[in-house]
């Protein structure tokens, strides 16, 4: 039997930024929290910069507000998104996104991954009743109506009334759950950089989806973007390999010069693409949250927003249940959840998935149609508020 300091209401495994968002929404309650992660207490206290740049609707951001750390991160590190355009090849042809008529905020606002784990850490170290448990992994887990029993990788055994899978799309503890999930390995990798570039972006994002490769063009600071590419992984790794002028060379010519002169402003970073989809969000005493249960591809740039916007949900259901007298892990609670994100999350995973088909297809119909499509979603206002209202402006 596990001893009183191994015993809590919720463990959580992960400690990225959903894990971690998850464990804050709970944090001014009651509950005892554990978080295991088995990066070092270290890494997380300094979490270095990984690439990524989060684009946040304001949604997103008011959830942040709630728990706080989005008045943690420096205005210098919140880059306001003022447009969106979409362009397919060499077509001067672009799809808009900007925000509403006579409307003074931007669609959204785009902020490093990096920041955002380091606000939400430092507000899980200010609660008492979250405990991280740092350099472990997990190792097993056996769960029942009655409870969950988690054994970590240093031997430890605790208990709690309700486990959480927080960590990753390739999620040992969705396994371990004996959950399964859809994954779908892409054969591609993305090449994030920021870059320093002459001519100016106007705060406006691009997603470019030229021959046999993906741009993506995010406005940070003026003169400043992150660059990223989507390529073939064996391409992919070639241009990594580069040195940092011929790399440059390279960039510039697959943007056609778009930004003009560009130096590298950070290293570069490589991510293989996968997506999943888990078949079940929930089972007896555990729940899976953030990229466990839904694995965005990365081209709508919304995979945190549903993964943050779906922890506040879970957290809702179980404060509510403490309120009502009811358990934390009620099924019929867990089973709302996993309809709710469902009916969030599936218009948009499957919309994204058919886009990508679409988009990474080059023969000359798929060329065609995706020029179509654009044409028709540019000139049928209901096609591109629909996206904008999945996508949770």
């Amino acid at each position: 039997m596990a001893s009183c300091d191994d015993s809590f209401d919720i463990i959580v495994a992960g400690a990225g930024p959903v894990g971690l968002s998850f464990a804050a929404s709970l944090a001014k309650s009651d509950l005892k929290v554990a978080v295991v992660e088995q990066q070092a207490l270290e890494s997380l206290a300094k979490p270095p910069f990984d690439g990524r740049e989060i684009a946040l609707t304001f949604a997103s951001i008011s959830i942040l507000r709630e728990l706080g750390a989005w008045d943690a991160i420096p205005a210098g590190h919140k880059s306001p998104v003022q447009g969106a355009r979409v362009l397919n090849g060499s077509s001067p042809f672009a799809l808009c996104f900007d925000p509403p008529r006579g409307s003074a905020e931007p669609l959204g606002f785009l902020v490093p991954n990096c920041r955002i784990r380091d606000a939400l850490f430092k507000i899980i170290r200010s609660h008492h009743r979250v405990q991280l448990l740092c350099g472990h992994s997990v190792v097993g887990v056996t769960n029942s109506r009655k409870e969950a029993v988690v054994k970590l990788s240093d031997g430890r055994r605790l208990t709690a009334r309700l486990f959480v899978a927080a960590d990753s799309r390739l999620s040992r503890t969705r396994d371990l759950l004996g959950i399964a999930a859809d994954i779908n390995r892409l054969g591609s990798s993305m090449v994030i950089c920021r870059v320093r570039h002459e001519r100016a972006h106007h705060q406006l994002a691009i997603e470019w989806f030229d021959h046999h490769q993906t741009i993506a063009i995010l406005p940070l600071m003026e003169g400043e973007s992150s660059l990223l590419l989507t390529l073939r992984a064996n391409e992919a790794n070639r241009l990594l390999a580069l040195d940092d002028d011929l790399f440059l060379i390279e960039l510039t010519d697959r943007c056609r010069g778009r930004l003009g002169k560009m130096t590298l402003a950070s290293k570069r970073h490589i991510y293989p693409l996968v997506t999943t989809w888990a078949h079940s969000f929930w089972a007896p005493s555990a729940a899976l949250v953030g990229d466990a249960a839904v694995g965005m591809h990365p081209v709508t740039a919304h995979g945190f927003n549903i993964g943050l916007g779906g922890q506040q949900q879970l957290a809702h259901g179980i404060l509510t249940a403490i309120r009502n007298g009811h358990d934390i892990a009620d099924p019929d609670m867990l089973r709302r959840y996993e309809s709710r994100l469902r009916l969030r999350a599936a218009p948009l995973y499957h919309a994204t998935n058919i886009l990508v088909g679409i988009y990474s297809n080059e023969h000359r119909v798929a060329r065609f149609a995706r020029h179509v499509g654009l044409r028709l979603g540019q000139y049928l206002p209901f096609v591109r508020h629909g996206i904008a209202n999945m996508l949770g402006r």
